[in-house]
């Protein structure tokens, strides 16, 4: 049984891992590391989880026992075009990962049956972190018109909001951010 005390999942990430468990079989070393992650995760929004976590789509510099540190990314599943650039969770090693902190390790059993700790050395490149930053250069352009005297947009839940009748408004609708196509698109 891997030992991993706790790793910090985004909100999609943690439903994905959800999905995976319900449609991989039980008692095998994957399905322990799985069942162990989604156990001991701790559940943020993209906007919260800090710079340093290995989420889907990062880059990280990890190693191997004591041996030289590689670069990969974490990716969902296997992509054609990337052969040896990513580390799919389908992957004991890739799963392993996702959620861990820079300087968090984790002891998985390897292949041929003895263990191997994977520890993370660097995250490279986060893409909740490179969103934020992005957002943060370009000010936050969601709010922008209504500071200009612009527009003032308002975020429709349901269809039946579009038509504002106590003051006979139309309401536009806008982009949240939010892109989490949720657990049928694991």
């Amino acid at each position: 049984m891997p030992t991993i005390e706790s790793c910090q999942l985004t909100t999609k990430d943690y439903t994905i891992l959800e999905v995976m468990q319900e449609r991989h079989p039980r008692g095998d070393t994957f399905s322990a590391i799985l069942q162990r992650k989604i156990s001991s995760a701790v559940v943020m929004f993209r906007e919260d989880i800090p710079a340093t976590v290995v989420t889907l789509s990062t880059r990280v510099a990890y190693r191997v026992n004591d041996g030289p540190a590689e670069t990969r990314i974490v990716a969902h599943d296997e992509m054609r075009g990337l052969v040896g650039m990513l580390l799919p969770i389908t992957n004991p090693r890739g799963l392993a990962l996702l959620g861990l902190a820079e300087g968090q390790s984790v002891t998985i059993p390897a292949a041929d049956g003895s263990l191997e700790t994977l520890t993370v050395h660097e995250v490279v490149y986060q893409p909740e972190a490179a969103r934020r930053e992005r957002l943060k250069l370009t000010g936050n352009a969601a709010s922008a018109p209504s500071r200009l005297g612009g527009p003032v947009l308002r975020v429709v839940h349901r269809s039946d909001e579009l038509q504002d009748k106590a003051d006979n408004k139309v309401v536009a609708t806008f982009d949240t951010g939010f892109d989490d196509p949720g657990p049928s698109a694991a």
